[in-house]
């Protein structure tokens, strides 16, 4: 994965109804660690991490880049949201395109938080890089991200076993003013 290319970064926070997405910060240190070592979370993504090796390789602020927005529910981070570009993908119909990704702390799940961050980071991607198209893969097994990507907008382009399960490649495009 790469960065999205020219964007302007950071952008100012994206504010939705309930949730900002903004850069990642020092404070958020202690919930990327918790986010990366969970079992619930990682349960479709090959496993947690040992929160021993997080605490080690993340001494200070998590690392910032282009695409990376920590959703912030009321001052606290509840989750993270990914746009980076899909160089090496591993399908040739996503190869290349912006590819979203979406971790949320188990706390966070039900309440329609991902749902409205993912669309707020796709709202940006569009103004950012018009008509941009936006990948998603993911487990056919993780009915919750099933659902989000459905909700989203997101269409199945295929299924493909990779990672000892069938997973789901699905795509969005922008909505653009016809001429």
């Amino acid at each position: 994965m790469e960065d999205l290319g020219p964007v302007t970064w950071p952008p100012e926070p994206i504010r939705t109804e309930r949730l900002v997405l903004r850069e990642p910060e020092t404070r958020d240190r202690a919930a990327f660690i918790e986010l990366h070592a969970s079992p619930e979370v990682h349960t479709y993504l090959g496993g947690p991490r040992p929160r021993d090796e997080l605490e080690r390789e993340m001494s200070g602020a998590p690392e910032r880049w282009p695409g990376s927005f920590v959703v912030d529910l009321d001052g606290s981070m509840i989750g993270q949201i990914l746009l980076r570009r899909a160089t090496g993908h591993r399908r040739p119909a996503a190869a290349g395109k912006a590819d979203l990704g979406y971790l949320f702390l188990p706390r966070a799940w039900g309440f329609g938080y991902a749902a409205e961050a993912c669309a707020a980071a796709l709202g940006w991607l569009a103004g950012a890089l018009p008509g941009e198209p936006v990948v998603l893969t993911t487990q056919t097994a993780n009915v919750g991200s099933m659902r989000l990507a459905a909700k989203l907008g997101f269409t199945e382009v295929e299924r493909f076993e990779a990672w000892g399960a069938e997973q789901w490649l699905g795509m969005w495009s922008p909505v653009t003013p016809s001429s």
